[in-house]
């Protein structure tokens, strides 16, 4: 098979671009930007567009399907092109859709968390010597890519985002993967430019139940206000099953599952990891896993990328640093609080970018009022290149500090002065904790942390 992209550099779509490559396709694609490390896999892989740009002369007749991005404009040339020559063309989420369409489906939805629980759900399904398709949304330790297919694996894991498909399918992307198990983490207000009242992001998930399978299993968080109002008017013919937290201790800055008195060590912490793993376990239950076998899995479960990933560690100053991915106003105070938990008599140092279009809007901010309260020094960063892109107003820090409800609040626009800033706050006993959905405007965190 031909497949061609339009939009390959994307972080989902690079990687099903590989696994097409690696399968034996042929693969080629088009972008107008490429950033790392799509740029390197890209080239490596041999699948690397000569130059970036749109050039509809690279449709043809030959090609079997191209797949379009969400990056791609409505009248992206390609696509136009595409067309006219009456191609098969397929959004991201489409593709997979089709892939997996005599498979059985299981989606991981909900605000947050849902990277995470997909990935444990992968640990322990490749524990367990399962055959499996996957797409999840950040890269796994023991996983080459963020998808894989193949024909024979009976089942396929998605990580259910609630973003648009395509510029010409505005559809949230979970709405497509109409699952025979669903799990919705919980409902918390993001992509204010998609959907910008609360009621209206709400009812995606609403509609997501009505799209599951029939006689199929929902799973779901119990102390979520909004899903326990959604789960009372499911269908009749859908299972819901309900979860919790966990059963955790704290002992010397190691966190274990408590399993009828039995400690088991493993190697995340937080509360909101707890509900992750819980929810995880039931899932992989319904799939046919012991908890026997989920628990003797769960123990070698390193996380995903940028999921609370430990960056630095000095030892003789007993300095450490993550990165976490968190954005949104309930993950910053979920994770935030997860540090605190593990570390209740260090320094902690809290760092958020703000990055996505709802965190820089003006009206959005005070949905952070208090969230970074536990950090002992609390540190917002934002761009002004980010909010031209983003063809919004400027913001103030007083703004942001009013926002956040936090008048101690260290507000930088300049990733070079907060880095410096940072570096000073250092002492022993010290946590940082870096959160973002984007990359502190380029900034080499490897070079930072070589000189501290």
């Amino acid at each position: 098979m031909w497949y061609h992209f339009i939009a390959i550099g994307g972080s989902a779509m690079h990687n099903l671009a590989l696994d097409l490559k690696a399968k034996g396709h042929i693969v080629t694609g088009s972008d107008d930007e490429i950033f790392e490390p799509s740029l390197s896999r890209l080239k490596a892989a041999g699948i690397l567009p000569e130059a970036l740009g749109w050039f509809p002369e690279k449709i043809h007749s030959q090609i079997d399907v191209v797949i379009v991005g969400m990056h791609a404009r409505a009248d992206n040339p390609e696509l136009q092109k595409t067309r006219a020559l009456g191609l098969t063309y397929y959004s991201y989420p489409e593709f997979l859709y089709q892939h997996a369409i005599n498979k059985k489906r299981i989606v991981i939805a909900g605000s947050h968390g849902k990277t995470t629980i997909t990935s444990i759900i992968l640990h322990v399904l490749k524990s367990c010597a399962y055959k499996f398709d996957y797409m999840v949304g950040a890269q796994i330790k023991g996983f080459d890519r963020m998808v894989s297919l193949s024909d024979d694996a009976p089942i396929m894991i998605f990580e259910g985002d609630e973003y648009l498909t395509a510029p010409f399918d505005l559809r949230p992307k979970f709405h497509l993967y109409k699952p025979h198990i669903a799990l919705i983490s919980g409902i918390a207000w993001d992509h204010m430019n998609v959907f910008p009242t609360f009621e209206k992001y709400v009812e995606q998930f609403q509609i997501f139940c009505n799209l599951i399978e029939r006689n199929a299993t929902l799973v779901w968080y119990e102390r979520d206000q909004q899903l326990q109002k959604i789960v009372k008017q499911l269908r009749p013919d859908i299972k819901a099953v309900s979860y919790v937290e966990h059963e955790y201790i704290i002992e010397n800055e190691q966190t274990y599952l408590l399993r009828n008195a039995v400690k088991i060590p493993v190697n995340v912490f937080g509360n909101h990891n707890f509900q992750n793993i819980q929810g995880a376990r039931i899932v992989c239950n319904e799939l046919g896993i012991s908890d026997d076998n989920f628990y003797d899995a769960i123990k070698t479960f390193e996380g995903a990328n940028k999921r609370l990933q430990k960056i630095f560690y000095d030892q003789n100053r007993d300095i450490t640093i993550f990165l976490d991915f968190a954005h949104a106003p309930s993950k910053v105070k979920a994770t935030i609080e997860a540090v605190k938990s593990l570390y209740p008599k260090k320094k902690i140092i809290a760092c958020l970018e703000l990055h996505t279009y709802s965190s820089l809007q003006r009206d959005f901010l005070p949905q952070y009022a208090h969230t970074m309260d536990l950090a002992d020094i609390s540190v917002v960063y934002f761009n002004h290149h980010a909010l031209e892109l983003k063809k919004l107003p400027n913001l103030q820090q007083e703004e942001i500090r009013a926002g956040f409800s936090n008048e101690n609040l260290k507000v930088f626009d300049q990733s070079r002065q907060l880095f410096e800033f940072l570096t000073t706050s250092i002492s022993k006993n010290c946590v940082i904790l870096l959160m973002s959905s984007g990359n502190f405007d380029n900034f080499n965190l490897a070079n930072w942390i070589k000189t501290i």
